[in-house]
């Protein structure tokens, strides 16, 4: 998960309601889209960029509708969030068809992508996308890349922000001609959701907010958060007998090759881990935080973690050339609006003083924070009012699902919506990552959620049967199931 100012009259809302119905475009046709055998609906609706501005410029918000299996009840849908920010709802289709088959075998989904991704007037860094990453380090990032970027950007950015997006994602709902829809937030996507609570109760049957990146917390302090779910992976490697005999010094190599990149690069020439043709290989400490970081997310990446970060320390590269190459394809990021929004509503809320907390680990340091101190000083700006900052208090059954394992947005983020909103109902998952719908049972639970709309009475029992995190511990890719040993104390609660 990666984050205006002025305040808005009633009198001024009203006119930008009543302009917006009177200048809208909206189409919905049949379409295909990739990894998805059958038909489904393809829309588009035109929407002004500045909602105060009635006779303003108009960009199309793209979206695409799954429509539900048996749609003979004609229940509300549901409508996905995407995380980043910067990640296209539509691009996620395939995956999402099947992570949710239990909502849809009875409820459309709706996918929009927000304003500043896929279809809906995309704020891109080109260069920045099609960047050779084997070759590259987060280290060449620089000034002039992100005057580059700013440079291709069209559209006036102030108005590429939170509450401009979820203006739109109501639009598409009136547009589908919805009275109330349930909503599915993950990552910053519970950001969005929580932002929707606040301005648009009313449209709002439920709410599932997994991963949650609240609004009272800024986006872009990971240095704790990552450190913490590298040494609950530290802690149950040593609690698995076969990762704690294949890697019994697992955190001092890892410290020691963090120590060694620091000191210079390492360039090996290797085969294209997917085209197979000799390219050089840059490994810095930058880029091995980085990619360390992002197997963090998910508990089956997580396995490989002990194994590459072992090769690496022996001068064996390719297992970590491997991991990048399964995400090389579609990163997923617009990284455009990911520096509007978080350039804006978070980085001015984060004081030298958090910054140096939050630098205080031994994980990363303050690696993460590098980016967002070279970018949001030159991005252009836009300030939210204060009232976005304001906790959410919407009465609307929400749940909530965190992962105890998450390296961005951990429990404790979850537990800041749990204070605030009235009808929740807060699920912490021991063993799932970053995003827990995506991986677990808890897909299950939603649906039911959807029926019964109360979050405290929900079965969970499945949650139970998630297994430990079991680690590969050898390049042949066998995976381990030892008995733990039960002397060795770690572990959470």
């Amino acid at each position: 998960m990666i984050k205006s100012g002025m305040i808005i009259s009633l009198f001024i809302v009203l006119v930008s309601i009543d302009a917006y119905s009177q200048y809208q475009q909206f189409t919905l046709e049949d379409c295909h889209v990739d990894g998805i055998k059958s038909q489904v609906k393809c829309g588009k609706l035109q929407v002004l960029e500045n909602y105060n501005k009635a006779d303003g410029e108009h960009i199309t918000i793209n979206f695409v509708v799954l429509p539900a299996i048996d749609n003979s009840d004609d229940k509300t849908p549901l409508m996905f969030l995407a995380g980043g920010p910067g990640q296209a709802a539509a691009e996620l289709a395939s995956g999402l068809t099947n992570v949710f088959y239990e909502v849809r075998k009875t409820r459309d989904l709706i996918l929009v992508d927000q304003r500043g991704t896929g279809g809906s007037h995309p704020l891109q860094c080109e260069e920045a996308a099609e960047q050779n990453i084997y070759a590259l380090t987060p280290e060449n990032f620089s000034i002039q890349d992100i005057n580059d970027c700013l440079k291709n950007l069209t559209g006036d950015l102030s108005q590429y922000n939170s509450e401009n997006g979820i203006r739109d994602f109501d639009a598409v709902r009136e547009a589908l001609g919805h009275q109330q829809i349930n909503i599915y937030g993950g990552s910053y996507g519970t950001r969005a959701g929580l932002v929707y609570m606040r301005m648009f109760p009313e449209s709002l049957r439920s709410v599932v907010l997994d991963s949650v990146g609240p609004i009272e917390v800024p986006i872009g302090l990971f240095g704790q958060s990552s450190a913490r779910s590298f040494n609950l992976l530290l802690q149950n490697c040593q609690k698995e007998l076969s990762c704690q005999q294949a890697f019994p010094q697992l955190e001092q190599e890892f410290q020691t090759l963090l120590a060694r990149l620091a000191e210079a690069p390492t360039q090996v020439n290797i085969a294209h881990p997917r085209l197979g043709t000799q390219t050089q290989f840059v490994i810095s400490k930058a880029k091995l935080l980085g990619i360390i970081r992002s197997q963090l997310y998910s508990v089956s990446t997580r396995s490989l973690v002990p194994l590459v970060i072992h090769q690496a320390y022996l001068g064996n590269y390719m297992p970590l050339a491997g991991l990048i190459a399964q995400t090389e394809a579609g990163q997923g990021i617009y990284i455009g609006l990911l520096f509007n929004i978080t350039c804006n509503e978070d980085y001015p809320r984060i004081s030298p003083a958090d910054f140096e907390q939050d630098a205080n680990n031994n994980f990363g340091g303050d690696d993460s924070h590098s980016s967002f101190k070279m970018a949001c000083p030159l991005w252009p700006q836009y300030r939210p009012s204060e009232a976005f900052y304001q906790p959410v208090t919407a009465n609307i059954p929400t749940l909530i699902l965190s992962g105890e394992l998450d390296p961005v947005t951990p429990p404790s983020n979850g537990e800041y919506s749990a204070k605030s909103l009235p009808n929740n109902h807060h699920i912490v998952v021991k063993n799932a990552a970053h995003t827990v719908a995506l991986s677990t049972c808890a897909s299950d639970i939603i649906n039911e959620f959807l029926t019964s709309l109360n979050p405290k009475t929900l079965d969970v029992s499945c949650l139970d049967d998630v297994p430990n995190e079991s680690f590969i511990t050898n390049l042949n890719g066998g995976t381990t199931n030892f008995e733990p040993l039960t002397e060795i104390q770690g572990g959470t609660d």
